[in-house]
């Protein structure tokens, strides 16, 4: 499946939700990662930030998709896809 992240944390914890998601996603913007995943990987991923992240404070969403969406973006791309071989 594929999968995108986005996430809004308390300054503290921000570098770790972002250090986390680098071990199993392609980070594409500022708090958004997205990757393609097994169910097990998707588990691994949501119970880490279980960890991670306060549930009173902070959120994180996380869209489940069936294939790799068609992006077009506009403007600068900070991180872009494209370039994974």
């Amino acid at each position: 499946m594929y999968v995108v992240v986005v996430y809004d944390v308390a300054v503290e914890r921000v570098n770790k939700v972002k250090k986390f998601l680098r071990q199993h996603l392609h980070w594409v913007q500022n708090s958004v990662f997205e990757g393609e995943v097994t169910l097990a990987e998707f588990e691994r991923i949501k119970a880490g930030l279980l960890d991670i992240i306060d549930e009173d404070e902070d959120s994180v969403i996380i869209y489940k998709l069936r294939s790799k969406p068609i992006r077009e973006a506009l403007g600068v791309e900070k991180n872009p896809i494209e370039d994974i071989i």
